[in-house]
């Protein structure tokens, strides 16, 4: 009897401990994600909100009925515009998750190799844009990249120009901003793999006559795969609907599927399309997030 008041106290308290994250979960992605999911099945009209109902009541059978209009996947799929769209953001995403990693694992490894009473003054380092607004930082930038900027007069002071570069409203410059505001992204999570290494395997490569080089890519870079993994997809996944960025310092020059879906719904007025693109981002946004969690799996198995 007392075992089993003690197992159901047991799964009361992790009941109690598991509702708070299920219950943000319901509250903020299930209905939400619900809501929008109902929405791309509507018509647009000219009303507030601006979409038909998608479930009309029939007087004369006394009957509610679910009218699902399919025509806006549909029309996703018949203008290529939508289609250039999810992939030039894929394309973006995943130039820019490459850049941050190349720039940021040999950040996170010397942080990591650091000695440990510096790595919290480097880690606030890394930390330390994000104390100030995303939009602030991409403005700064506009005053970075234009033709009277600071680049064009450095280069120009020092005579490697004769005439200002053209660096704003490029997609150069969309590389740069998302490189920039989401390289910390990339660091953290490497670093927090990396300075959990056991330097002894490190020294048994070098005791073995393995050269820096071979010690790296046979130790260092097999092990550090799970924050690899980690910092590329929070790089990924929220690069490729990214709209502050491109709009402020790539303007048109850059198509990306968020300018798209702000575009729709604020332009147009067209929930019910903007609502299937964000569905149809979603799903592609799960596939590597799925890939994720299954290397996750591997990892802790």
């Amino acid at each position: 009897m007392t075992a089993l008041l003690r197992k159901s106290r047991d799964r009361l308290g992790r009941g109690f401990v598991l509702l708070p994250p299920f219950l943000w979960m319901f509250l903020f992605f299930l209905v939400p994600f619900l809501f929008v999911l109902k929405i791309s099945f509507s018509e647009a009209i000219i009303a507030s909100p601006p979409f038909a109902p998608l479930f009309e009541y029939d007087p004369d059978e006394g009957v509610v009925r679910a009218v699902l209009r399919f025509f806006n996947y549909g029309y996703l799929i018949d203008d290529d515009l939508y289609l250039r769209a999810y992939l030039n953001s894929l394309k973006v995403a995943a130039v820019s998750t490459v850049i941050c990693l190349l720039i940021g694992y040999p950040m996170a490894l010397a942080i990591a190799r650091s000695p440990k009473a510096r790595q919290p003054l480097l880690l606030v380092l890394i930390m330390l844009p994000f104390w100030t607004s995303l939009l602030i930082r991409v403005y700064a930038w506009i005053g970075i990249l234009r033709q009277d900027g600071v680049v064009n007069n450095i280069l120009m002071g020092l005579g490697v120009i004769d005439e200002p570069l053209v660096l704003l409203q490029t997609v150069f410059a969309t590389y740069v901003g998302i490189v920039y505001a989401y390289l910390p992204f990339m660091i953290l999570p490497l670093y927090a793999v990396l300075e959990k290494q056991d330097t002894s395997l490190l020294e048994a490569a070098r005791d073995l006559g393995a050269r820096p080089i071979v010690t790296f890519m046979s130790v260092t870079l097999p092990l550090s795969t799970t924050g690899i993994i980690a910092g590329s997809m929070l790089v990924f996944i929220p690069v490729v609907g990214e709209f502050v960025i491109p709009a402020l310092l790539s303007g048109n020059s850059t198509l990306m599927i968020g300018k798209v879906l702000w575009t729709e719904f604020f332009s147009n007025r067209d929930w019910p399309v903007a609502s299937a693109v964000a569905i149809v981002m979603l799903v592609v946004l799960l596939i590597p997030i799925m890939i994720f969690q299954n290397q996750q799996s591997k990892e802790r198995n």
